[in-house]
């Protein structure tokens, strides 16, 4: 009976898809963030807007005039996207508060492209 009831127990968490972990379990990840593997991930990043979502804090992380500020809304200027639309990435092995910090070493280059650069004539 408890082999019967351990594979149901596999077969329900199975099919249930996706299993996040963050330091809050209660609290579940918003409707657009649907991992395909077991992770633990704190922040998610959409490049398209230089904005993050803080799993943990259930908060959105943006640049408002220049300084890193954290909301449980966006504001009206991003009324218009649909976040479940646009692509995004995990950002994987950084749980700190300071995302700023994390956003200047990792995204230094992001947007840059090689077309400026001239070829040398032979």
């Amino acid at each position: 009976m408890k082999k019967l009831i351990v594979v149901l127990g596999l077969l329900l968490v199975g099919s249930c898809g996706p299993v996040v972990i963050s330091s809050r379990p209660n609290h579940r990840p918003p409707p657009w963030f649907y991992p395909n593997r077991l992770e633990i991930v704190r922040y998610v990043y959409f490049p398209e807007f230089s904005i993050y979502y803080d799993l943990t804090a259930q908060t959105y992380v943006y640049l408002d005039g220049g300084v890193w500020v954290r909301r449980k809304v966006l504001p009206p200027r991003y009324s218009h996207i649909d976040l479940r639309r646009h692509r995004y990435e995990r950002v994987k092995n950084y749980q700190d508060e300071n995302i700023r910090r994390y956003h200047e070493e990792n995204n230094v280059n992001r947007g840059r492209s090689n077309k400026t650069i001239k070829k040398r004539r032979s």
